[in-house]
């Protein structure tokens, strides 16, 4: 049994794990699911810190998306967080940002679902959202997601992250073969740099929902591993 907080990407909340949280429970984990401030890195840090001392003992990170650079930050000489596990997520290192390790690949054929706005904060566009993120999932729900998304600051993408923890724990990385917003070429890359164990699944950006048991069982993967 592993105790285990959950992080979401940009523009979405805690509930993009709901279908993981029960088969994690099944397994006998203990599972808390963060909702980021999505302010600026640094708050996003901080939030899952503080989710992590919820906790008494061990903690397993586990990451979508941008959450990759959160639980990077937030397992930094931190001696409760046991593990680290990757969605197609972003695994940065010390003064890297979201744009420059993008710029590492060629771009995806849905990168350009941001959509920009005032003071710099971002949505995604909803009319591209089921193409670009979630092409295997159903369109009613893609549909539902884009509706509930939040916005994002820019400060949490342009920020340069601080030394990756991934470096001095047990690392997992599921790749998505079929994703349509981060490069599986510039996964697998983060996957190979990071010494991870590595799976690839047949899914698109939103494994979490289209294949929620395989994102459970790499997670109870790798938490074993830290035991």
């Amino acid at each position: 049994m592993a105790e285990i907080v959950l992080v979401h990407g940009a523009w979405s909340d805690g509930s993009a794990w709901l279908d993981v949280i029960p088969a994690l429970h099944r397994q006998g984990h203990r599972v808390r699911a963060a909702h980021l401030p999505m302010t600026s890195l640094a708050d996003d840090i901080a939030e899952v810190r503080r989710e992590v001392t919820t906790f008494s003992g061990p903690v397993m990170l586990a990451a979508h998306s941008y959450g990759g650079a959160v639980i990077s930050g937030a397992a930094k000489d931190n001696p409760q967080v046991s593990a680290l596990t990757y969605f197609a997520a972003y695994v940065p290192d010390e003064g890297e940002t979201v744009p420059s390790m993008n710029a590492l690949f060629p771009g995806a054929p849905g990168k350009d679902v941001v959509m920009s706005h005032e003071n710099g904060w971002s949505s995604l566009d909803p009319d591209r959202f089921h193409y670009a993120l979630a092409a295997d999932v159903a369109s009613d729900r893609a549909a539902a997601l884009a509706a509930v998304q939040r916005r994002a600051r820019a400060e949490c993408f342009l920020a340069p992250a601080g030394p990756g923890a991934w470096r001095d724990l047990p690392t997992g990385y599921a790749v998505s073969t079929e994703d349509r917003i981060l490069n599986p070429d510039l996964q697998r890359w983060f996957a190979e740099r990071a010494g991870a164990d590595c799976v690839e699944l047949s899914a698109s950006h939103y494994s979490l929902l289209s294949q929620p048991e395989a994102v459970a069982t790499m997670i109870d993967k790798i938490a074993a591993r830290s035991e």
